[in-house]
């Protein structure tokens, strides 16, 4: 499961190569006047699938953000994929985020589950349980358990996650994609110290969310 582009993300390609297609054929037959529009377009959509290497922290027991974003939540709650008590980190990301999600933990893949939803405002807490969602749920070696759910946005409407249970994950390793705007939960043992705190602005792998 490497990820041998990581400049600009894979799920990317066709968008951008319909934005420039569009931009070239306008700009041939009607203009710069007119064309700008859509040359900014393909910035915008350039910039929104960009998906650059990061540091990974290598603190045995740190727990690294898996996506982009600010913190819009840090509290104890119930995890309903595990089912127990558990720390929960949120991160919401923007349209100018990257957009794609890294493992937190080193780890064995042990369940990864879709759920059908709505399309919610990512911000808000009720999005967690009521919007689209999948969720990633991984023990460590020493048989601590991570749930990290991508859930989509208002108008986000697509999740793709590329690894399945019985795989091994690696921290900073890429596991999946959202594609324009969404929110990503972990969920933490209790007793995990949480290393961020609400409205922070986080970055996937290279920010360390908190120690288990």
């Amino acid at each position: 499961m490497n990820y041998p582009h990581p400049i600009i993300a894979r799920e990317g390609w066709p968008f951008i190569a319909i934005a420039a297609i569009v931009a070239v054929l306008i700009h041939a037959f009607a203009g710069f006047g007119l064309a700008w529009i859509f040359w900014l377009l393909l910035i915008f959509v350039v910039q929104f699938f960009r998906d650059p290497p990061r540091p990974i922290p290598t603190d045995p027991n740190a727990v690294l953000c898996p996506a982009d974003g600010r913190i819009v939540a840090v509290e104890t709650t119930h995890d309903p994929y595990v089912g127990r008590e558990a720390l929960k980190i949120s991160v919401f990301m923007n349209v100018f985020n990257v957009h794609s999600q890294r493992s937190p933990v080193d780890g064995a893949v042990k369940q990864v589950e879709y759920f059908p939803g709505a399309y919610l405002n990512a911000a808000i807490d009720k999005a967690s349980l009521e919007n689209e969602r999948n969720a990633v749920v991984i023990e460590t070696a020493n048989g601590q358990t991570v749930t990290s759910v991508q859930i989509a946005g208002l108008i986000a409407r697509r999740i793709l996650c590329y690894t399945k249970s019985g795989e091994s994950l690696a921290r900073g390793q890429r596991y999946g994609f959202i594609r324009f705007g969404s929110r990503v939960d972990v969920y933490l043992p209790l007793g995990s110290r949480a290393k961020v705190s609400i409205g922070e602005k986080v970055h996937a792998s290279s920010t360390i969310l908190a120690e288990l």
